[in-house]
């Protein structure tokens, strides 16, 4: 339990911090089901573009420091590559 006024707003911080980031974790996993969404249903156009608006969510999830550098990079990768072999196939 928290002892002083700092410790107590720090708490406060924190809790405020959370919620803040958990809403951008949601946003970008809801980009991201969008974009699988388009890659089973076989529309490379709406994958396209789910790819487009997923990876600048992840990418902003990184600089607000929800998400490290290295997973927004792998996730983005991982999604160029379904792409990619969508609109080969």
């Amino acid at each position: 339990m928290a002892n002083n006024a700092g410790a107590r707003k720090a708490i406060r911080k924190i809790a405020a911090r959370t919620e803040v980031n958990k809403a951008r974790r949601t946003r970008v996993r809801t980009f991201l089901r969008k974009f699988q969404e388009a890659v089973t249903a076989g529309d490379a156009g709406a994958a396209k573009d789910a790819f487009i608006t997923a990876q600048s969510e992840l990418m902003r999830a990184v600089t607000k420091g929800v998400v490290h550098k290295n997973t927004g990079s792998r996730k983005v990768s991982r999604l160029a590559a379904q792409l990619k072999k969508m609109s080969a196939a």
